[in-house]
């Protein structure tokens, strides 16, 4: 493959999602390309910029790589990897988002904001994005 080309099939806002994407197609032995990714570790705030971590893989397994990567869940997943449903509405579109609605988590956001440091405390919820309740 000494004159192979590589194609994008996708890119992500950050590397760590990169990796994830990565490892699995490189667990089914497609080899994989990623670009901009120490750029982004190094100053986050550039990802829009650069048009985030590029994802390429040879050009003859570009249908194949697609294929992997759309048959990995978009929405989040219980420990056995079935989609999560909402229990307001039944639907499985379901994320995780953090929130600071609380005292607690509002506290380190402001600490962390005015210190320039990382949160020292976030919490997690499910969030349908079909009713928008939250659990």
């Amino acid at each position: 493959m000494e004159n192979a080309k590589f194609c994008q099939i996708a890119n992500y806002q950050y590397s760590s999602e990169a990796y994830l994407f990565k490892g699995k197609l490189e667990s089914e032995g497609i080899e994989v390309f990623l670009q901009n990714e120490n750029t982004i570790n190094t100053d986050p705030l550039l990802s829009n910029a650069l048009g985030g971590v590029k994802l390429f893989v040879h050009s003859e397994n570009a249908i194949k790589a697609k294929e992997i990567l759309n048959s990995i869940p978009e929405y989040s997943v219980d420990d056995k990897g079935e989609l999560l449903f909402c229990p307001s509405c039944g639907s499985q579109k379901i994320i995780m988002v953090t929130t600071i609605k609380d005292f607690k988590s509002f506290f380190a956001f402001i600490y962390g904001l005015l210190t320039l440091s990382m949160p020292l405390f976030s919490k997690q919820k499910y969030k349908c994005e079909s009713c928008n309740f939250e659990f």
